[in-house]
């Protein structure tokens, strides 16, 4: 497979994944981040950086925007919840075990 047909299929799939998840506002980033270790933010972060790698400025909130098709702001105020109290232990846990996984 050539890179310019590689490039448009990693494309697609991101466009696709991000489709998914907009139909999918009901799945909270911490439940992403407890399952998965990455969300939303860190997928529109890896976005920012590429960009940057690429010499395209993109700031922190049109990067968000990428991600959640709106403002982060508006998609907190309709769509994120509280954490709960086993949510946030939950992350708490991965969060550590994340850490001392990155430091071996």
């Amino acid at each position: 497979m050539d890179d310019k047909t590689r490039t448009e299929l990693e494309a697609a799939t991101f466009r696709r994944l991000l489709e998914h998840l907009d139909r999918r506002k009901d799945v909270q980033n911490i439940d992403m981040m407890n399952l998965t270790g990455f969300c939303r933010n860190c997928l529109s972060r890896w976005y920012q950086e590429a960009a940057e790698a690429k010499g395209v400025p993109v700031d922190k909130g049109a990067a968000r925007e990428v991600v959640y098709g709106m403002p982060y702001a508006d998609w907190k105020a309709k769509y994120q919840t509280d954490a709960s109290p086993e949510q946030k232990a939950a992350f708490d846990t991965s969060f550590a075990e994340n850490v001392a996984t990155d430091k071996a």
